[in-house]
């Protein structure tokens, strides 16, 4: 039997309506009573440093999801709570399993390896496949997916002295959530394969880091602060579908000089006479603040997304959880 189709997706009155355990929604300012431009994304487990589970996994899925189709929304400001941004999975959790009778840790094999879908990852694809672009504000210590989380963000910003590791090769396991993908991209592979290769755990302002923080700040609360002002900025001057087409020509473009011109030749004349070009130029000679209106997909291109896209599949369970929700 064919499954229904899934119905569509409503955004939320408020954000603050969402059933979140471990992941907070807050407009900026706090005190507005209707979803503002800037939404702020806190990780809410300060007393397990926010330790990744599962649940925020979930709640960070079904955010994005919301966020993606919300015209109210234009620019998403990803923190912590705390002293920590994240400090990596749960181990306490636990990923492999409880302990058997003799203290060792069990190995669950409650599916097969091909079946598997990483929950880093799955957050970090919510994060790259929403139009609507992050500012992490990395405001204290991020190890593992902690910091792979982020790197799919547009912007990162970092308390100086913030501990940031990819500890993978001294937990026994490898890069995860679309890291191996996005951090050489941000880097170079010569740092990439330094800070895996050692696993080792080094400031935010460390020279290993390069430029994947766009700007390193002299207190916990200057970052925030700096990531809020930033989101400001993008919120009130660019247009979403601008913003989101280029980062996608960055990430899926051709492999080449002529077949990037080719490409990108096509894109402009498809958004020439597009509201939002329109309304970047009145606004421009107006002199006037611009208001962009526009939204993906409805205003791309007709033949947007170019790229063949790839099925990942989707579990049973997490379909009938979150239809349960809609």
């Amino acid at each position: 039997m064919p499954r229904e189709p899934r119905p569509p997706l409503k955004v939320p009155e408020s954000y603050s309506s969402l059933p979140l355990e471990h992941v907070k929604v807050s407009n900026v300012p706090a005190s507005s009573p209707t979803v503002t431009p800037v939404i702020l994304v806190t990780l809410n487990r300060p007393q397990k440093h926010n330790a990744f589970t599962d649940l925020m996994r979930e709640n960070l899925e079904r955010v994005y999801e919301l966020v993606d189709i919300d015209p109210r929304v234009k620019v998403v400001v990803l923190t912590g709570a705390g002293r920590s941004f994240c400090a990596g999975a749960d181990l306490e959790i636990g990923f492999l399993g409880a302990k058997d009778e003799n203290g060792h840790i069990r190995r669950p094999k409650t599916e097969r390896d091909v079946d598997h879908r990483d929950g880093g990852g799955r957050v970090s694809l919510a994060i790259h496949h929403c139009s609507k672009p992050t500012i992490a504000a990395i405001q204290g210590a991020a190890v593992g997916v902690g910091i792979t989380m982020s790197l799919p963000a547009c912007i990162r910003v970092a308390y100086a002295k913030a501990k940031v590791g990819f500890v993978f090769s001294r937990r026994g396991i490898i890069m995860e959530a679309c890291s191996s993908y996005f951090l050489p991209r941000l880097i170079g592979h010569s740092r990439a394969l330094h800070l895996t290769t050692t696993g080792s755990v080094y400031p935010a302002d460390h020279p290993l880091f390069g430029s994947l923080f766009s700007e390193t700040c002299s207190s916990p609360e200057a970052t925030l602060t700096r990531a809020l002002e930033l989101a400001d900025e993008i919120a009130k001057n660019t247009s979403t579908v601008s913003t989101k087409l280029m980062r996608e020509l960055m990430y899926r473009g051709p492999d080449s000089a002529e077949g990037t011109h080719l490409l990108d030749s096509r894109i402009l004349h498809g958004l020439f006479g597009s509201k939002d070009n329109l309304e970047g130029v009145e606004s421009f000679l107006q002199k006037r603040p611009v208001n962009f209106t526009g939204q993906v997909p409805q205003d791309t291109p007709d033949w947007y997304p170019w790229w063949q896209q790839v099925d990942i599949g989707e579990k049973e369970g997490d379909i009938r959880e979150r239809e349960s929700k809609l």
